[in-house]
């Protein structure tokens, strides 16, 4: 069984690993991260460049998928992480049908404030997407 996890770094996302984890404990376990170009740009950090940016949002990622590795190695869980550029709902979908993907496990939020308003809910969009099943982890 193949798991994919979408993670943002947020709590709920780390609930989301540790459902996974639990409760598909011989599943192979794909963290999943994907940086969105517009989010970043939205941050306000407009005076870098664009490679720049997507390249302190890559140093950002690798820090908190390590985290999530530490996590899972605690749990005696292998985990393999994978980071992508795109919009996470259209990347999320299209890596679980590319990479044999039996289900998908995701936070039921990782953003809030005004950018949950402007971009919607992620964990939503999925579920309406996706062709394999999706357990939302609150």
């Amino acid at each position: 069984m193949h798991v994919l996890v979408p993670t943002d770094g947020s709590e709920p996302a780390r609930a989301a690993l540790e459902h996974a984890i639990t409760t598909f404990p011989d599943a192979n376990v794909t963290l999943l991260h994907v940086i969105d170009p517009a989010l970043t740009m939205y941050r306000g950090e407009m005076s870098y460049d664009y490679q720049r940016l997507i390249k302190l949002e890559t140093e950002r990622a690798e820090t908190f998928l390590d985290a999530a590795r530490e996590f899972a190695d605690e749990r005696d869980a292998s985990v393999t992480t994978e980071i992508l550029l795109g919009t996470p709902v259209r990347s999320i979908v299209e890596f679980a049908t590319e990479n044999d993907v039996d289900q998908i496990v995701l936070g039921s939020h990782g953003r809030s404030g005004v950018s949950r308003v402007l971009l919607g809910s992620v964990a939503e969009r999925v579920v309406r997407r996706a062709s394999v099943p999706v357990t939302v982890v609150r």
